[in-house]
């Protein structure tokens, strides 16, 4: 099932996307609420949600405006340093273990919504990923086992300001600027892309410009490896939102020089499969002003 979480004439709700329509879930199941937060902890209401999607009642797409998957992740986990080319360009060694760190709820938005290049920096950069949101919770989960506990896969756009990453060890202040983590639109279930999501064509772009392009499939740790290895420190629970690293090409090592981005730009993120994240760029300074008047 592919789905889409939303705003329609003021009211969000759950979608569920059969090409260039949808049905509303939410009407239709009122217990499955305003996001993915109930399927993703209440297995049976899948199966209510599909039976619903099978209703005759549907609207535009076209209509629908993007929210975040899940309103409030648990936690939102992110895997640096897994493709190898990506690693190389950075100037790193290849790791035994995955480099790995957190996000707050502040720093995300949904895809189509603007995101923020801060006042302190110019240097915002993309990262096109594949991102896996939890399902059935655990801990010390099997690799083998893993995948049962996917809800879902969408597309995510790590928006990084590379200057702030790196004047520590910890990548976190670089990594969680406000409305810097695009997630969306789609959310599609397990069986709509190939186990564990891999082999799918994953790039980003600027309108013609490609400036990232690649593979799930080389990704050094995957969905399932991932979600194993985090749940040897963490209990998962559904919700939970696992981003699984960026492909090579990103602006800080573009060459001869950095290829930052700009205000009044368009940035997508698109996975083979599941969909295509949009986020125009604005400047932080831009966007307070207007505030202010």
């Amino acid at each position: 099932m592919r789905l889409l979480v939303g705003t329609l004439a003021g009211a969000q709700s759950v979608f569920a996307v059969q090409g260039d329509m949808a049905v509303n879930l939410t009407d239709a199941v009122p217990d499955i609420g305003t996001d993915l937060a109930a399927l993703t902890a209440a297995p049976d209401l899948m199966a209510r949600a599909e039976e619903a999607a099978a209703g005759e009642k549907m609207v535009n797409v076209a209509d629908i405006t993007p929210a975040l998957p899940v309103t409030a992740p648990p936690t939102i986990i992110c895997l640096g340093l897994n493709y190898t080319d990506h690693i190389k360009e950075g100037g790193y060694e290849i790791p035994d273990y995955p480099a790995l760190f957190m996000r707050g709820r502040q720093s995300i938005m949904a895809a189509g919504q603007p995101m923020v290049r801060p006042t302190c920096s110019e240097r915002l950069d993309y990262e096109a990923e594949l991102m896996v949101i939890i399902g059935k919770g655990g801990r010390h989960i099997s690799e083998a086992d893993a995948l049962d506990h996917v809800f879902g896969y969408t597309v995510f756009n790590d928006g990084s300001v590379r200057d702030y990453q790196r004047k520590t060890h910890q990548w976190t202040p670089g990594k969680n600027f406000d409305q810097t983590g695009a997630i969306g639109p789609y959310v599609v279930t397990p069986n709509e892309v190939p186990e564990g999501a891999s082999g799918l064509k994953i790039e980003s772009r600027v309108g013609s410009e490609i400036l990232q392009s690649s593979n799930t499939g080389n990704m050094i740790w995957s969905a399932a490896s991932a979600i194993s290895i985090i749940s040897e420190y963490s209990t998962l629970q559904p919700g939970d939102h696992i981003a699984l690293g960026t492909p090579p090409g990103v602006g800080h090592a573009k060459k001869p020089n950095p290829r930052w981005l700009r205000p009044g730009e368009v940035v997508e993120v698109e996975i083979e499969g599941i969909g295509i994240c949009a986020s125009p760029i604005v400047d932080e300074a831009e966007t307070m002003q207007k505030a202010a008047m």
